[in-house]
């Protein structure tokens, strides 16, 4: 038996630029980090050579071909696993439409535990760039890179997104007391809603392709990636809510259905109540709201926010592990 373990992420500037629409053009760059909620992924030899596979539901087939999910079936055919496999999914979280890039998650963990049951050796690059073309080339999904490389390396990182597909990962450092700092003045509340990130997605890529201002509205958003990263390295948190907040308004004005009434009025009573910055993590419209305010506005905050429930989140150095092995 093989157990992975691969923790999700919360991006903070820069998201929309790993489509590939617009960094084939002008590159792209994202500031995020792993966080403390995973998805575990358990491989083990069958009896028989069918196929059992358990998510939201379970399949049991004679064959890799007769898989339906879309992305375990890929995974499969990549690793080139042998007949006679059982493999189940667990999630922290829910695993689909909150914003913390959930999907890309189970690849790179599935990935993973298969690689392992093969008695293979990857690295968290291969990892990534295999996740990669199986979510956007072999599914055909219209999303972008970062997910891939968050859940991979863990950490905290600029990842960079070249215009001849590269990409490079650059952690990024800060003197611990500062993330401690910066992590107790983040609160996150869970909207309720879920949404499709693929469908935001899409059409977020076709309404930027077309719109040369809403071209430089994420060009702007790039270059924050690198102001909100020495915000970090300076140890000025303040500035840090202050670039959130300018890139949740840039994002926000770049296509319908990013936010919603129910997220703006969210956001507008965090400020109210003394919220530097924040903004929804993810595609848009529904998932998860990250607030950062000034530790003594924290319960102004929460009483403002008191119809959505704040689920703690905190940073997690690891990427992708193989936790048991047997």
């Amino acid at each position: 038996m093989i157990i992975s373990k691969t923790p999700l992420r919360m991006s903070f500037v820069g998201g929309g630029s790993d489509l590939p629409s617009f960094y084939r053009e002008f590159g792209g760059a994202v500031l995020s980090t792993a966080i403390d909620k995973y998805i575990y992924i358990t491989v083990n030899k069958r009896f028989d050579d069918s196929y059992r596979i358990s998510y939201s539901r379970t399949e049991e087939v004679p064959s890799i071909d007769d898989v339906q999910h879309p992305l375990a079936r890929e995974c499969l055919r990549l690793t080139g696993c042998a007949d006679g496999i059982e493999i189940t999914s667990i999630a922290d979280i829910p695993a689909r439409g909150t914003g913390l890039g959930s999907s890309s998650s189970f690849v790179v963990g599935l990935l993973h535990a298969l690689h392992a049951y093969g008695g293979r050796y990857v690295s968290a690059g291969q990892l990534a760039e295999e996740a990669c073309r199986i979510e956007i080339e072999k599914c055909g999904e219209p999303i972008g890179k970062q997910d891939q490389y968050a859940a991979a390396f863990g950490g905290l990182n600029v990842i960079r997104f070249h215009q001849d597909d590269r990409v490079d990962v650059e952690p990024v450092v800060v003197r611990p007391d500062v993330i401690a700092d910066l992590q107790s003045q983040f609160l996150t509340f869970y909207t309720g809603a879920t949404r499709s990130a693929s469908a935001l997605l899409a059409k977020q890529s076709q309404d930027v392709a077309a719109d040369r201002a809403k071209q430089q509205c994420l060009r702007r958003m790039v270059a924050l990636v690198d102001d909100t990263r020495h915000a970090l390295q300076e140890g000025d948190l303040e500035a840090f809510g202050a670039l959130l907040d300018e890139n949740w308004r840039l994002k926000a004005s770049l296509t319908a259905g990013i936010s919603n009434e129910h997220v703006d009025r969210w956001y507008r009573l965090a400020r109210e109540a003394g919220a530097w910055g924040g903004k929804l993590l993810g595609a848009g419209e529904g998932g998860f709201l990250l607030v950062q305010a000034p530790i003594e506005r924290h319960e102004a905050v929460r009483r403002a926010l008191a119809d959505i429930r704040r689920v703690p989140l905190r940073f997690e150095r690891n990427g992708s592990q193989i936790i048991f092995f047997h």
